[in-house]
């Protein structure tokens, strides 16, 4: 069903009149120091004119939020408070299907990485420290503040195509290089919140990690024939893979769109790195034969990157090369490069020459033609 002009019309009239009715934001500050909640109440409501509630604990807090028949926009969380911890209080927000994606920023003067990770597993948005630096306070809180009317957006548009009685599924496709959520792995954090953790600990100047990026091969080529609710089940499937795969490692991971992992894995000794492409190839496939009756989708894995001691503009540089070599290594692969990975893939996987890259390329048609019963409605 395609959209008429008149629909395209229509849609913008509806978008234009609810971006006029842009409700308030609503911001609640959870601290034990009465000092530390005047000061960002008074800020916040003199330079930002948002609606700031306070809460001097963890069950004060608890307690407005439930009396609230609207949910807040934004949440400041103090780590250390008696009784219960920021942390015991973000765990318990997250459980509320209406907080599940709000922003939440803990407020701190604690830098140990242990107190930096449990904040970000249990769903932290991002770090503020104490003292804080006015400045960096107002930034942080208009990044979620952007993000809540992205996503405010993004729910009007669903509302308004669905006023228009259009497909459902144009309303749940997502594009190729989205980032998405992958639910419930221990280990994974969405990719804002994964360089918003990147940032933290520069800041904190911990660094003692590498990087390590995972690519799902002919991830583009995989997406346009299956589409994208089948290629979403595939990433979820390796995300899964890799949860298994680094249980005994000290690490984080998320996807950050384009069929890509992102690994931090907090060791100084990359010689330690024990992942390798095989063993997440048979995890993966373990997962994901039940819907994909085919041995040649495999994962790429590029050579670890050391984090030790950088900024926060080089630790982002040092992703961005971790990503650039595992996007190299598979463009070297598809060229039918027999010396291509040499030092990241496993020498018994080989390397498939031009001729077995298309009869893959052949049989990923198949599997994913209109006919197959992977695409079939």
């Amino acid at each position: 069903m395609s959209i008429s002009d008149h629909d395209k019309d229509a849609f913008q009239r509806l978008l234009h009149k609810t971006a006029d009715e842009e409700p308030v934001f609503r911001v609640l500050v959870v601290d034990d120091e009465p000092s530390i909640l005047e000061l960002v109440k008074t800020a916040l409501e003199t330079l930002e004119d948002y609606d700031v509630l306070i809460a001097s604990s963890a069950a004060d807090a608890f307690e407005i939020i439930l009396d609230e028949d609207v949910p807040f926009d934004c949440v400041l969380l103090d780590i250390q408070m008696p009784d219960i911890d920021g942390i015991e209080l973000l765990a318990d927000l997250r459980a509320l299907p209406e907080y599940a994606e709000t922003p939440v920023l803990m407020l701190t003067a604690m830098n140990d990485r242990e107190y930096i990770d449990a904040a970000f597993r249990a769903g932290a948005s991002d770090f503020i420290n104490k003292p804080f630096d006015f400045h960096e306070l107002r930034s942080r809180i208009k990044c979620a503040h952007e993000l809540v009317q992205a996503r405010r957006a993004a729910a009007k548009s669903t509302e308004v195509l669905s006023k228009l009685t259009l497909k459902s599924a144009t309303v749940h496709q997502f594009s190729f290089d989205d980032p998405i959520s992958i639910g419930d792995a221990d280990s994974f954090l969405r990719y804002i919140e994964f360089d918003n953790y990147i940032s933290q600990l520069a800041r904190a100047k911990i660094f003692g990690s590498y990087a390590v990026s995972v690519m799902l091969r002919d991830a583009k080529l995989f997406f346009d024939l299956a589409g994208s609710t089948k290629f979403r089940e595939a990433i979820q499937s390796l995300a899964y893979s890799i949860q298994r795969a680094t249980e005994e490692f000290d690490c984080v991971f998320s996807y950050r769109g384009g069929g890509i992992f992102l690994i931090l894995v907090h060791s100084t000794r990359t010689s330690d790195n024990s992942l390798k492409p095989k063993n997440l190839e048979e995890l993966f496939g373990a997962r994901i034969r039940h819907y994909i009756d085919d041995d040649r989708i495999e994962v790429l894995l590029s050579n670890p990157v050391s984090m030790r001691l950088l900024s926060r503009t080089a630790a982002k540089g040092a992703i961005e090369k971790s990503v650039t070599a595992v996007q190299q290594l598979e463009a070297e692969l598809q060229n039918g490069n027999e010396l291509a990975g040499t030092e990241s893939v496993d020498r018994s996987q080989g390397v498939r020459p031009t001729s077995e890259k298309r009869f893959y390329e052949r049989a990923l048609h198949e599997l994913f033609s209109e006919e197959s019963h992977l695409t079939s409605r």
